[in-house]
């Protein structure tokens, strides 16, 4: 595949990038047989400035993700005034202190991973009427440093979701460890998802996303395919 532009400020190459990813895309829904239609391409801008983002949504993109609340609330309001029907996904671990801005600035959330967090998400749903989609992360790797359920508990969590707390949970949502083959990892949370009855499959990235596509992602969240390279950190 080729490498992303790493200048993402400039409109131009945003747009290269963004129609390559759409050409990767499409190639991976007919490898699969799928309509390019049930795959929504979740553009990542996290550490993006806004300046970076209007680029992608004046080229008609409106779906966007991002993984803190704190960032995502000094750019987003002002980009969703100018562009009404975009989208916001928060796909970063999620504190339950921040569940009522998540709420309210969020149109999906991909991480919910806890009963703590569904209870308190439900407490913010109820107490400003927005109901955001829901994903429950799975640990399919049973990584001790990232966030999510463990398979094995994945069926207690949803149950508990659903049936308590009456959430509008819509699939699962998986990060593969780095150093493992991503299929393994998107096969048991396909498996998972079918045995709760959910459709909703959030997994692939840049790397990885036509494997996730082969194996039934409805949602490919890609952030350095489209904006190139992020800085080092200072």
């Amino acid at each position: 595949m080729p490498a992303p532009h790493s200048q993402s400020a400039q409109p131009e190459i945003v747009a290269a990038n963004y129609a390559a990813v759409l050409e990767r895309l499409a190639g991976a829904a007919r490898a699969a047989d799928r309509p390019v239609a049930s795959i929504t391409l979740v553009a990542v801008t996290k550490t993006r400035e806004a300046a970076q983002i209007r680029p992608a949504l004046q080229l008609g993109h409106r779906v966007f993700g991002e993984n803190r609340i704190q960032e995502a609330a000094k750019k987003w309001p002002a980009l969703k005034t100018e562009f009404p029907d975009a989208q916001l996904h928060l796909i970063g671990p999620l504190q339950t202190n921040k569940a009522k801005d998540a709420v309210l600035l969020g149109d999906t959330i991909h991480t919910l991973d806890r009963v703590k967090l569904a209870h308190a998400l439900a407490r913010a749903m109820d107490q400003t009427g927005r109901r955001p989609s829901c994903f429950i992360q799975v640990n399919t790797g049973e990584e001790p440093q990232k966030a999510g359920v463990l398979p094995a508990q994945a069926d207690a969590l949803i149950a508990a979701c659903v049936r308590d707390d009456a959430l509008p949970v819509v699939g699962l949502m998986c990060l593969p460890p780095i150093d493992e083959e991503p299929s393994l990892h998107f096969a048991l949370l396909r498996q998972i998802a079918k045995r709760n009855g959910l459709a909703g499959l959030s997994m692939g990235m840049t790397s990885d996303f036509e494997v996730a596509i082969a194996f039934g992602a409805t949602h490919v969240r890609v952030g350095t395919a489209i904006f190139g390279h992020r800085p080092p950190a200072a």
